[in-house]
């Protein structure tokens, strides 16, 4: 078999007659993939943040009940009365429809002390019941609550504000995501002494993996003085930041 020797500036091709097509190919592929190391060094990437600052239009309240009693019937019974005033208070006085009150948590156990005598024993028992509770009138959300409490509420946790549709702000994020995008990719391409070229490609991203997210403030509750001399809980809900992130590939002059 009769075998060659071919030089092509500085890179030596050898191969067999009956190869000689693979060892071409492999001289392609390695034009090929300077080619695409070549493009790869005129792009540059670049992550760019939006953010928007919104009032919430929804909140979610964690309203529930806890009860001791020597056992565990005892216990569940006398929660089971207060929820039921809680709920009947919720529905009828605000008029919150069922879809809006769902259970939260629901549990019965028993409760242990311990001394060197008698060992581990059973104190008592609790039981517990929260319920979620989604309300859209923010301005009656402190009275909501003092309601709840007056009924028997025992335990109520933090108010969770929200925005009920937040695709709505999705394209006011995405245009100062992009904005933010661009503003850095021209300072690069500038004190690279490079001109900024079309967009090569755009990939969403968010430290939650999700396009926009919302960030909620802590509630925060204060009392306030009323005309008969009384105090009613305030609730402040403050403002929701909507945020996204885009990595945005432009190509580099």
């Amino acid at each position: 078999m009769k075998r060659w020797v071919k030089q092509v500036g500085s890179i030596m091709i050898a191969g067999a007659l009956l190869t000689g097509g693979t060892a071409w190919a492999g001289f392609g592929g390695a034009t090929e993939a300077y080619a695409a190391e070549a493009v790869q060094q005129n792009v540059v990437t670049v992550l760019g943040k939006g953010e928007i600052s919104v009032k919430p239009d929804i909140v979610y309240l964690s309203i529930g009940a806890e009860s001791y009693a020597e056992t565990a019937k005892s216990a569940q019974k006398a929660n089971a009365q207060k929820m039921d005033k809680v709920i009947k208070v919720l529905k009828e006085t605000w008029k919150i429809d069922d879809k809006d009150i769902k259970t939260e948590q629901f549990y019965v156990q028993p409760n242990y002390s311990y001394t060197e005598k008698e060992g581990r024993k059973v104190q008592n028992y609790s039981a517990y019941h929260s319920l979620e509770v989604t309300l859209r009138d923010l301005n009656k959300v402190g009275e909501v609550l003092d309601a709840a409490a007056e009924a028997g509420a025992n335990s109520i946790g933090n108010a969770r504000f929200s925005v009920e549709n937040p695709d709505t702000f999705e394209a006011q994020v995405i245009d100062k995501a992009m904005a933010n995008a661009d503003l850095k990719a021209q300072a690069i391409a500038k004190a690279s002494k490079r001109q900024l070229g079309v967009v090569v490609n755009v990939t969403e991203g968010s430290v939650n993996n999700n396009v926009v997210y919302g960030m909620y403030d802590k509630m925060s509750m204060e009392t306030a003085s009323m005309a008969d001399g009384g105090t009613a809980t305030s609730v402040k809900p403050g403002e929701i930041k909507i945020t996204t992130q885009l990595y945005v590939q432009y190509e580099l002059k």
